[in-house]
């Protein structure tokens, strides 16, 4: 039974590519582990830019063939989408290797240091980014296991959402989605919101309910969330939006283009991006930051250079007169959030969005409808594409129309075009001068390439 971070040096990861995956095994990695692996999207003779990555980090990368396991290897991980009926977790088990899941290695991993577990069913990636920045330039030298990739490791060629520092702080993100966030026993729990996204609410309650009691000396909520407060431990150590009651409040805040400007407890901040919700986010790292003891100051200095992290509001530029930004945005919660940050910016605002799964679309179906009917100012537009469909077996008993349909029956401007690669031409004629096309959507590898040349061919 592997229990401590002491127990392996040899170990081989099953989907290595996925950014979970990837970003653990970096970590470890940089730690001095013996660290190998296969993913499925790896092919012969075919480019692959992860693989490339990964190697460049000294992870050797193999085919999914069986060939990287021997019985030099002591530890294989696998994510929870990898079956047991995978030819190499059947010869991991043949070999007599210990097999763990990916959450279950975090885990092990957390307990080897002071760790802060950012949780919440929207904003970790972001808030975990902008927690590290902080520390970061207090010089703390922080490590880091993202969801997501920081824009500055990104510049340094890496994949970014992985790095290793000197320091006894590590941030990760505890993941609500598949009840993963009941096994981590930080340091410092962070609980930024509760929303519908994978669960009904009263599992998720159950679920923060646990990672509250499993976090050792610190406990912080977000006070601006109804469902969230409702777990604080102290009132004090919590952060909000506007509400003074918390320890930690966002106050005097505007909007000016890409630029957010506002206070917390007299400490005057300005940072480059958009929306309540990344002051919500911002304010929690500096709630935990200055927790920590880090100095108000330096947050404000450390934020005002945060770079951003991939697909969170990524702006792609300004074509005639249109800007058009890239958002990871996937649940009704964070579209509506994603579509309200970016009104500031234009009198109108034109989104797009392609739903991910059949089984999540059915089950926020409504919410879906409510969320962004609304976001949507009158003179706004939403525009969906057919969901996303990764394989396997659904039940395709739903459609991105129906959510259109019911967005229309509420009185607003909604479109569906079944094909994605018909979009540019449906919308050119409503992209005016000053308005913002703003594309979101999740888990599917092609969206990043789609939304660039999308963008390019404006």
């Amino acid at each position: 039974m592997t229990k401590s971070i002491s127990d392996f040096q040899n170990v081989f990861f099953i989907g290595v590519a996925g950014v979970g995956m990837s970003a653990i095994a970096q970590y470890l990695k940089g730690i001095g582990k013996e660290v190998s692996g296969s993913d499925r999207y790896f092919h012969p003779d075919e480019y692959n830019k992860t693989k490339e990555q990964l190697e460049a980090e000294g992870i050797h990368c193999f085919l999914q063939d069986g060939s990287g396991i021997s019985e030099n290897t002591d530890l294989i991980v696998v994510s929870t989408a990898i079956e047991d009926t995978v030819f190499e977790v059947q010869k991991a088990k043949e070999l007599g290797i210990p097999i763990i899941r990916r959450s279950e290695l975090l885990a092990i991993i957390a307990k080897s240091k002071k760790t802060v577990a950012v949780a919440g069913t929207s904003g970790k990636s972001t808030t975990s980014a902008m927690l590290y920045q902080i520390l970061l330039d207090a010089k703390l030298e922080p490590s880091i296991i993202s969801g997501a990739g920081l824009t500055s490791i990104i510049k340094q060629g890496k994949i970014g959402n992985a790095a290793v520092g000197k320091g006894d702080w590590l941030i990760i993100e505890a993941d609500e989605s598949d009840g993963s966030v009941v096994q981590y026993e930080p340091e410092i729990g962070l609980l930024l919101n509760i929303d519908k996204d994978h669960q009904e609410i009263d599992e998720l309650i159950e679920l923060f309910t646990i990672f509250k009691n499993n976090s050792k000396s610190l406990f912080v909520v977000n006070q601006s969330n109804t469902l969230a407060k409702t777990l604080s431990a102290n009132l004090e150590n919590d952060f909000a939006f506007e509400d003074e009651n918390a320890g930690f409040s966002a106050e005097n805040f505007h909007q000016e283009g890409f630029s957010l400007n506002f206070e917390v407890l007299n400490q005057k901040f300005q940072m480059n991006s958009i929306g309540r919700h990344s002051v919500e986010n911002a304010t929690a790292a500096i709630a935990v930051a200055h927790q920590i003891g880090v100095d108000l100051q330096t947050c404000a200095e450390s934020l005002a250079n945060y770079e951003g992290i991939y697909r969170r509001h990524q702006i792609l530029g300004q074509k005639n007169g249109v800007w058009v930004i890239d958002d990871y945005a996937h649940n009704p919660a964070k579209c509506a959030a994603s579509i309200k940050a970016c009104q500031p910016l234009a009198e109108k605002v034109i989104a797009w969005f392609q739903p991910h799964g059949y089984k999540p679309t059915r089950f926020l179906k409504n919410d879906f409808i409510e969320e962004i009917s609304n976001a949507l100012r009158p003179q706004d537009e939403i525009w969906m594409s057919e969901i996303f469909y990764a394989g396997g077996t659904a039940v395709k008993d739903i459609s991105a129309n129906d959510l259109i349909e019911g967005i229309k029956s509420n009185g607003k401007n909604a479109h569906f075009v079944e094909d994605r690669n018909n979009l540019l031409e449906a919308l050119k004629p409503q992209l005016k001068e000053g308005a913002v096309l703003l594309l979101m959507g999740a888990r599917d590898p092609s969206l990043e390439d789609f939304c660039k040349n999308l963008y390019e061919n404006l």
